[in-house]
């Protein structure tokens, strides 16, 4: 698959409107070449990343937004039987329009469309994350129940494989996210993975995805880890967290030359930094971020067409003039980076 990133604009995933075809309008204005499916977390509880992708998990009960896994239900209740059924047999699963109306939106919206994108990004929460966020009656977080981590993790390449199979008809290239930002807390006390079973939760996600392969991660952690799986798209916050990346410059040295994609998070995506920041602003920090690579020995021409530009994270947290304002700043952040550097004369 060959997929030419050269600094275009991407985003996240979330986004604050109710109307999804408002949403999914915005995306393709701002996103034309790899639009996302948005997710709505405002328009519903069930598009919540938490909730949006458990619809059929074992013994669930979801109370305002909450996710609680009944042991005894999850394990009697026929559906895990019928999740493995499913794995075994090759199929796949997608979240219903009730809970990711912005994906059914979007598919309607570019089956009209007379000219296909260059690729096109779906989304799905990661193993990892979800069973730290979900728990069982006991309180204690679903991850540390070894059945039920497992089936977390066939849940979500089910709904990864799912995605890609409805998106691939409607691009030449998807990008399919496993969003993952617990896993900023790796290496603390609220952590007790080891780095094997983090590298192997991931990438058997990856094994049920056939195009390119992403992780977001919102915050900051050992890099390493994620570029060690078969990840194709590094995701993340290069607004706050640049410097953290260029630790790990071997291992990004590495990742870029085998064709890995870092997508950069440098417009932020919260309140004050959106209000603040202009397109010029966020270039030069752009531009600084990667001369902290290219300073610890990866050439920036190396960096540069394996670079996208997006969101430091999902935008459903804001108001939707500053979601607006954020899609605006990232296409001229984009723009401006590849009218510097891929212009007539190319590189």
């Amino acid at each position: 698959m060959t997929f030419a990133a050269d600094c275009r604009p991407c985003a996240v995933g979330s986004m604050p409107q109710v109307d999804p075809g408002e949403a999914c309008d915005l995306v393709l204005r701002y996103l034309p070449d790899i639009p996302v499916w948005p997710q709505l977390p405002r328009r519903s509880s069930l598009e919540s990343m938490y909730v949006q992708y458990q619809e059929g998990f074992p013994g669930t009960l979801v109370s305002d937004g909450k996710i609680v896994v009944d042991g005894q239900k999850f394990l009697e209740d026929g559906q895990l039987e019928a999740l493995y059924a499913a794995v075994e047999a090759g199929e796949s699963r997608l979240p219903s329009p009730q809970r990711a109306a912005g994906l059914a939106t979007m598919v309607e919206r570019l089956r009209s469309r007379p000219a296909k994108p260059l690729a096109v990004k779906g989304q799905v929460t990661g193993p990892i994350s979800q069973g730290l966020q979900m728990t069982g009656l006991d309180l204690r977080p679903s991850l540390y129940d070894e059945t039920v981590a497992d089936a977390l993790v066939k849940q979500a390449g089910l709904m990864a494989r799912g995605q890609e199979q409805l998106l691939s008809a409607l691009a030449p290239t998807t990008i399919i996210s496993v969003d993952a930002p617990y896993l900023s807390v790796f290496g603390s006390a609220l952590f007790s993975l080891s780095r094997e079973q983090v590298v192997d939760y991931l990438d058997e996600v990856f094994s049920y995805i056939q195009g390119l392969k992403a992780v977001h991660c919102c915050a900051n952690t050992d890099w390493s880890i994620v570029l060690s799986t078969a990840v194709d798209v590094l995701s993340f916050d290069a607004y706050g967290y640049a410097e953290s990346l260029a630790l790990y410059a071997e291992a990004v040295k590495a990742f870029l030359a085998r064709g890995g994609i870092i997508a950069w998070g440098i417009v932020p995506a919260e309140e004050r930094g959106i209000q603040s920041e202009t397109v010029d602003g966020l270039v030069a920090r752009l531009e600084a971020a990667m001369q902290m690579l290219v300073e610890k020995g990866i050439r920036k021409e190396s960096i540069l067409p394996n670079s996208l530009v997006t969101p430091s994270c999902g935008l459903g947290s804001v108001s939707p003039a500053l979601s607006l304002r954020a899609l605006e700043l990232t296409a001229g952040v984009s723009e401006a980076m590849r009218r510097r550097y891929f212009g007539e004369r190319g590189m």
